[in-house]
C-alpha cells in the first residue's frame, strides 16, 4: 500500500479499498436510478404549472428616484425540482460509467472527487434558488448575487479537496462556509421581515418554520460531513466513510429538500 492509502484508509488492505470501490460504483447506479424515478414523478405531477413572477428594478433618473418594479419573467418551480433531480442522476450514472468510473476510482485514492463538486455547483444552486424563489426572494440581481455565492461556497470545498488532505488546514471549508451563509442571510431576512413593520409573525404557520429549519439543516448537511471527514473524527477518519455519506445524503437530504420544495406547488391556491 502507498503512503496515501495508508492515510486514507486506516487499516485496510489493497483488496479491501478495491472491493469497497467497486461498492460505490454500485451505489452510485442504484442512486442514478432512485434520482431519474423521483425526476419523473416531479415531472409527471407537475401539472399546475406552478411558477413565480422574476422581477427587476430599472433606474428611470437620478440615483434616488423611485423606480417600478418590473416583472421579466417567471420561475417554473415543478420543472426546476425536476432539473435538480435529473442532474443529480445523470452525475451519479455519470460516476458509474465505464469511462469515467476508473478516474473516479483514481481521485478517491487520492482523497478526492472531482465530479462530486462540478454536480454541486449546478444541482445545489438550482436548489438554493428554488428554496430562496418560495420564501419570496425573487429579484433578478438577487437570483444573480446567490446563485454566484452558491457557487463560490462549491468552489471552495473543491479547492479543499484539490490541494489539502484529511487532517490538513481548513481554510478553504471555512471560506465556503461563510460564503455560503449569504444565500441563507437574503432567506432570512425575508421569512422575518425585518424592515417590514407590518410583518406578523404569529400568522407564520408553525409547519412554514419547519420546512425552513429542515431545508437549512438538510442543506448544510454535507458541509458537516465534509468537517468530519478532513477532521479525521472517528469512523470519518477513513475517507470511505465521507464518501459514502455524501452518497446517502445524495438520495436523502436531496430527496427531502425537492419534494419539500415541490409539495409547495401542489397545495391549491387559497
Amino acid at each position: 500500500m502507498s503512503r496515501t492509502d495508508e492515510l486514507l484508509f486506516p487499516a485496510m488492505s489493497a483488496e479491501a479499498i478495491d472491493a469497497r470501490l467497486k461498492r460505490l460504483r454500485v451505489q452510485n447506479i442504484i442512486l442514478g436510478v432512485l434520482h431519474l424515478v423521483q425526476a419523473v414523478a416531479v415531472y409527471s405531477l407537475n401539472e399546475t404549472g406552478f411558477k413565480l413572477p422574476i422581477s427587476g428594478t430599472y433606474p428611470q433618473g437620478p440615483p434616488g428616484t423611485p423606480s417600478d418594479l418590473l416583472q421579466i419573467g417567471t420561475f417554473d418551480i415543478g420543472f426546476w425540482v425536476f432539473a435538480f433531480l435529473a442532474i443529480s442522476a445523470l452525475a451519479h450514472f455519470v460516476i458509474a460509467s465505464p469511462f469515467y468510473f476508473p478516474r473516479y476510482a483514481a481521485d478517491i485514492r487520492r482523497g478526492k472527487n472531482t465530479a462530486r463538486w462540478v454536480e454541486y455547483s449546478v444541482s445545489s444552486t438550482i436548489m438554493v434558488l428554488l428554496i430562496a424563489s418560495v420564501t419570496g426572494v425573487v429579484d433578478v440581481a438577487a437570483f444573480i448575487g446567490i446563485a454566484g455565492a452558491n457557487i463560490a461556497m462549491i468552489a471552495f470545498g473543491d479547492l479543499q479537496e484539490r490541494y489539502l488532505r484529511p487532517g490538513e488546514s481548513l481554510l478553504p471549508f471555512w471560506l465556503g462556509t461563510w460564503v455560503g451563509l449569504a444565500p441563507w442571510l437574503a432567506i432570512a431576512f425575508y421569512i422575518l421581515g425585518i424592515g417590514n413593520p407590518d410583518r406578523d409573525l404569529s400568522q407564520v404557520p408553525g409547519f412554514v418554520w419547519g420546512i425552513v429549519f429542515a431545508l437549512f439543516a438538510f442543506f448544510f448537511s454535507f458541509g458537516l460531513n465534509q468537517w468530519l471527514q478532513y477532521k479525521r473524527i472517528g469512523k470519518w477518519a477513513n475517507y470511505f466513510r465521507g464518501e459514502t455519506t455524501y452518497i446517502v445524503l445524495s438520495l436523502v437530504a436531496k430527496s427531502l429538500l425537492a419534494w419539500q420544495v415541490f409539495a409547495n406547488t401542489l397545495i391549491p391556491p387559497v
